[in-house]
């Protein structure tokens, strides 16, 4: 398959243009980030498939190239969250113990489902999963399971095992699954938040590998695309994140946990609402 499109058509405005839009989504995401221990995926990844479709990028390419290039953004940007997060004291190191090598084994498989599940499922997956998250959290009281997390330490790793898969598929920080899953076992909610932000670098570090994998030798990707990460985009969009990431951590302590968890839902809900109808 080759490319729908001559980029050499584009004008030197339209060019600026593009990379002004590249770097507002880096800023938003990037605060988004400290503000909900996301990593931006929220924001990036429907930004991206949006970009890309206008290019004229086939669909089923368009999908994985922004999964896999908000995962690459990810990552510098949980670590000024995180490091945000960790002077405030709001990084559960116990949780990330427990917690950390399944996720990272989840996002590892996720990564590498790439290469057989479709564009269309990635994002079925993101919107379906959005909408049921955003709908828990936007409820007057959260759902909640129990009153502290389940004993078993295996029944933990399968917790997060799972959310790292489905995180990594979604090309999304660990937030948007382990916020409201933490929530549910009566986790505070900063501590879920700045914990979240950790755990956004384990899962984006084995999904981007995944995807890199996943994309080697696939025809019709645009220049500068390695495997399904498209680096011009993510030269952008990263350094305006992880920039930005400080801000968000500032307000995220600087709202009580109900306001928190409706910024959230209201943000996912129109994100996933954008991909289900794409």
């Amino acid at each position: 398959m080759e490319l729908a499109f001559d980029p050499s058509t584009f004008d030197a405005t339209t060019i600026a243009v593009l990379i002004a839009g590249m770097a507002v989504t880096g800023m938003i995401g990037g605060i988004l980030a400290g503000l909900l221990g996301v990593g931006g995926g929220i924001v990036i990844v429907p930004v991206l498939f949006w970009v890309l479709h206008t290019f004229r990028i086939a669909p089923e390419h368009a999908s994985h190239l922004a999964v896999a290039t908000s995962l690459a953004t990810i990552i510098p940007t949980s670590i000024s969250s995180m490091r945000s997060h960790a002077k405030r004291g709001t990084v559960d190191r116990s949780l990330l113990r427990l917690w950390g090598p399944a996720v990272f084994v989840g996002a590892l498989i996720g990564g590498g489902l790439a290469k057989v599940v479709s564009g269309d499922s990635l994002r079925a997956i993101f919107g379906v999963v959005g909408l049921l998250v955003a709908v828990n959290m936007a409820l007057p009281k959260t759902l909640v399971v129990s009153e502290a997390l389940p004993v078993s330490k295996w029944i933990n790793r399968l917790i997060a095992g799972v959310i790292g898969i489905i995180s990594s598929l979604m090309g999304i920080g660990g937030g948007t699954l382990s916020v409201p899953t933490l929530s549910a076992f009566s986790f505070p909610a900063h501590r879920a938040v700045g914990t979240a932000a950790a755990m956004g670098l384990l899962i984006a570090v084995p999904g981007v590998a995944g995807f890199l994998y996943a994309g080697l030798g696939v025809e019709g990707l645009p220049p500068g695309s390695l495997g399904y990460v498209s680096l011009p985009a993510a030269l952008i969009i990263a350094p305006v994140s992880y920039l930005f990431a400080p801000l968000g951590t500032r307000l995220a302590h600087a709202l009580d946990a109900k306001n928190l968890k409706r910024v959230f839902a209201l943000f996912l809900a129109i994100t996933a609402i954008r991909m289900l109808t794409s």
